[in-house]
Order: C-alpha cells, then structure tokens, then sequence
C-alpha cells in the first residue's frame, strides 16, 4: 500500500519544516514553490533555512518521498494539501495574492475525499469566504461534502531549539466535522498534540490573538523604555525584578523594533478587518505599531546623540552592527527593525559595515558590507551597535575593545556601552 500524498505549497520557514517532518513521519511529500531557485537549492540538499539542517533534509531526499518543485501538476493525486505562503501588507491592506494563486493552481487537482488546510496567517473568514469558492470554481467539487477544507495557523518559531514544530500544540479547524476529523488526524501524525476548535474563523482568529498580544506588550515595554531613559531610570533592571513576581505577570524586553511576518503585519489584519466589517478601529493594535515603528529612528537618535557627546558627528563616522535579521540566530531577514537602522544611519552619512553569520548574501541592504567580528573591526569603529544578538556573537570581545557600543539587546555591560 503506497503513502499518503502530501502536497505543501510554500517551502520557505514555515513549509519547509512541515515537509520535512511529514516525510520523517511517512508521508510521499511534493514541496512546491514558486521560486526556482529555491527548489533547485532544496533538491541538491541545500537547505536555508535554520531548523532544517543540510544533513535533514538530505535524508528526507535520499528516502525518494521528498520532491521539490515548481510544478503544480506535481500535485495531481494528492490527499493532503497545506498552503503556508506568504500574506503580505500592501500599503496598510492585506493582500492574499499568494493565497489566491495557490488556490488557482491548486484547484485543478483537487478530487474527491482529498483535504486541503491553509496554515498562512490571515483574516477571520479567509479559509470560507476566499479559498473555499476558489478551490470549488477550479475543481467543480463542492466542500463540504466533496472534499474536506480546513485551517490550522502556524506555530513555527524560526531559531528556538526547544519549541519546534512537533511538539508545539497545533490548533486544528474544518469547514464541517468530518473535514475536523481529517485535518487533526493529518496533524496528530506530525506533531504531539492537536488543540480542535468549533471553526476556521475561530482558528484564524486564534493566530491574530496570539501576535497582537506579544505586538502589543512589546510596544508597552518600548515606549517605557524610551520614557526611562528620560528619566534615568534602568528599566532593564525594573524588568528583571518584576520578573521575580510568580504571579500575574510575563516579562517582555524592549529592542530595536519588531521584525519577521508576524508581529509588523498579522495584528494588521485583525485591524482591518475590524474596521472593514464593523467600521470601528482597533485602537490598542494601531497604537502598538506606531510605537514599534517608531524604534529604528529612536535607536538612531540615541546613536547619534552617543557619537555626540563623545565628540564624533554620525556623517562620516564608521559603524560596526552586530546583526541584520529581525531574530536571533536566524537570517530571516523579513521588515527587520535592523535593516531600518542600517538604511536611518546611513541615510546620515555614517559608513555602515554589519556582521550577519546567517542572512544570505542578496538580503544585505545596499551599501553594508559584512564582515567578520573582528578585534580590529571592532577597534576601528566610532560605535558598536547590537541590533540583533546573535548568540555566537563574542560580546566580551566587543566590550574590550570598543570604544563605544550602544546594545538594543542587553548583551553587554562595561564603561563604553550604554544599553536601550
């Protein structure tokens, strides 16, 4: 008896784990995506992304039930299909054109008893109102009663060696019980605990809750962090001592901004929809992103203020930041708050040079040379800044040798460096 055929559209850092742990778990696996290059990277074992190593998903290709591809025809057969692609903010609007053109290409193959999930953070009614008449259109089946459609949000957290896909808790939907049943037995075979809920809006809404809770603690923290310092006050010292309450309480730091595709878009959607449909705003979600979006400039205040009083003007100084992606020990480089620093800094006229151990090459932004953390990078430059912290990043390196570091992070502590 042959596998189950599972079909993902999107192998970037949320498909790419889920192929890979659908083939550990016995399934036949078609990645698809539509970036060549991508697929030609993954078929020769090459992997980008952090929590699939080399050697992983070289494996899972020498077992012959892993194939990448840009092909959709690929598909035909399948009995389990998950999109996990991109859904973007164009100018302030979400924009699912990604979620369209998987149902589009999709659609055709879609058959009798087969399950379609879509696991890309969206809207509430996004699985119902949108794909559902795509699929249906492409296929002419009907769901339910054709075939089963469900959502399921994902979980993944880029770089975190404890929670990873499979035992994080995976919250599962469908457009009707049986459709239910199918999505959370295709999960339970992959991760170690399903949580059912009574519908994919409620499941869509469960992500959105999620991200704009941390957007929104985050922009907390950030804006007592900004008035702190005008106070002269150490909030990071406020922080860990609140911290030792054991009760009604979870601590949050401040940083540089809020980065990756969650946190500066999905409470976004969760905002328009609201005004959309009710014609009210969300007033805490709009006034978090203001603040976050307001940290790269603060940083870059303080960075200037910093060279000031130590005598050095921003436009010509030479600035050494550890870190370009929006997380640590990560190269995800999507709305990073640091390569809004990097452009800020060097729109006045500050030679940027950054050490970045994950990003790809063709994700630096223009102008930034990466190098090495060096003894003489780091001598040689008028500022150290830490933007992302990184952990193999030598901090008692940076601390001996700088002259001057202003740390987002926390990572550093000594004369020369003044924290966020």
């Amino acid at each position: 008896m042959s596998a189950e055929k599972l079909v993902v559209i999107g192998q970037g850092y949320v498909g790419l784990p889920l192929a890979i742990r659908a083939v550990e778990a016995g399934l036949d696996v078609v990645g698809l995506d539509v970036d060549g290059d991508r697929i030609k990277r993954l078929a020769s074992g090459e992997s980008f992304v952090e929590d699939i190593s080399t050697d992983r998903l070289g494996r899972a290709l020498s077992t012959g039930r892993y194939r990448p591809s840009t092909e959709y025809p690929d598909a035909e057969g399948f009995d389990i299909c998950v999109i996990t692609v991109p859904t973007p903010l164009r100018d302030g609007t979400p924009d699912l054109s990604f979620v369209e053109q998987a149902g589009i290409g999709i659609g055709p193959y879609v058959r009798p008893g087969c399950t379609v999930v879509l696991e890309s953070t969206t809207y509430p009614g996004t699985t119902e109102e949108l794909l559902r008449p795509l699929l249906e259109s492409a296929s002419g089946l009907r769901s339910p009663g054709d075939f089963h459609l469900g959502y399921s949000p994902e979980r993944i957290d880029p770089g975190n060696p404890t929670w990873r896909l499979e035992n994080t808790a995976k919250v599962v939907s469908g457009v009707d019980a049986e459709s239910l049943a199918r999505v959370d037995d295709f999960y339970r075979r992959i991760v170690e605990r399903t949580v059912p809920v009574d519908s994919t809006r409620v499941a869509e809404l469960t992500k959105l809750i999620e991200n704009t809770f941390r957007q929104v603690n985050i922009a907390l923290i950030n804006e007592l962090t900004m008035l702190s310092h005008h106070l002269e006050i150490d909030v990071w010292q406020a922080i860990e001592a609140a911290e030792t309450k054991p009760f009604g309480f979870m601590p949050f730091r401040p940083g540089p901004g809020v980065g990756g595709h969650c946190l500066p878009i999905d409470p976004c959607y969760l905002s328009w929809q609201v005004k959309r449909r009710l014609g009210r705003q969300f007033r805490f979600i709009e006034l978090a992103n203001d603040v976050n979006h307001e940290m790269p400039e603060h940083v870059t205040q303080r960075v200037m203020a910093g060279l000031n009083r130590r005598g050095r003007a921003i436009s010509g100084s030479r600035l050494l930041l550890l870190g370009l992606a929006y997380k640590r020990n990560t190269g995800d480089m999507r709305d990073s708050p640091a390569v809004d620093v990097a452009q800020r800094l060097q729109a006045l006229g500050a030679e940027v040079r950054a050490v970045e151990p994950y990003a790809e090459p063709h994700h630096i932004p223009g102008g930034v040379a990466v190098v090495s953390l060096t003894e003489r990078e780091v001598r040689e430059a008028d500022a150290v800044i830490v933007v992302t912290d990184h952990d193999v990043f030598d901090y008692d390196l940076v601390t001996r040798h700088a002259r001057y570091v202003f740390d987002s992070r926390n990572r550093c502590a000594g004369d020369v460096v003044e924290r966020l």
